[in-house]
């Protein structure tokens, strides 16, 4: 019976390298990501090029500024998913298979890849959809044609709630972090 315990915990503790499928995925995602948006990047630039063109009306080189950038804005929202994706892997990979060994040695990590726990996790990537709602809610606003005073409420009522959501997560930081430290041993004690 014992033997039958032992091989069974055996095989449902390494059933969590099922895991690595969606950290291999996820990494993929990102690195899918990344490429998109460095090729936005490449013609964002071969269409600001034509900014400086003496032929261009006053009228054109306003509606090439406004279309530079709000694809700026979406180059940065894509930036930011693929960023999530990187964060959503590796903090995956530390929770389930293994600490990576040099993420805790560098100094370059800077704590943000450091996963610790699956709250560790989740305010990292809570953090980044933040930025992405943020930089969303940017990108609306640049096309946003207001027709209404209630279309001006709505937009108001946005950017307090983003500005709210901002304060929360920064006070939870910051209870987090004193949370920590007041756990902490002081001299002598």
């Amino acid at each position: 019976m014992k033997f039958l315990e032992s091989l069974f915990e055996g095989a449902l503790w390494n059933s969590r390298f099922v895991v690595l499928t969606a950290v291999i995925g996820s990494l993929f995602a990102g690195f899918a990501i990344f490429y998109m948006a460095t090729v936005d990047v490449v013609y964002l630039f071969e269409h600001a090029m034509h900014y400086a063109n003496s032929d261009l009306t006053d009228e054109a080189r306003k509606v090439l500024h406004d279309s530079t950038v709000s694809h700026i804005v979406e180059v940065v929202d894509g930036y930011l998913l693929a960023t999530v994706m990187l964060i959503f892997s590796l903090g995956l990979y530390e929770l389930f298979i293994s600490d990576i060994d040099q993420a805790h040695g560098e100094r370059a990590s800077s704590k943000i890849l450091v996963i610790r726990s699956l709250d560790d996790l989740k305010s990292r990537l809570a953090k980044v959809i933040l930025m992405i709602m943020i930089v969303t809610l940017f990108e609306e606003a640049l096309n946003m044609h207001i027709t209404s005073p209630l279309d001006l409420v709505y937009f108001g009522a946005s950017i307090a709630l983003i500005a709210l959501a901002l304060y929360l997560s920064h006070a939870a930081e910051k209870g987090t972090h004193h949370d920590e430290t007041s756990h902490e041993p002081t001299n002598g004690h």
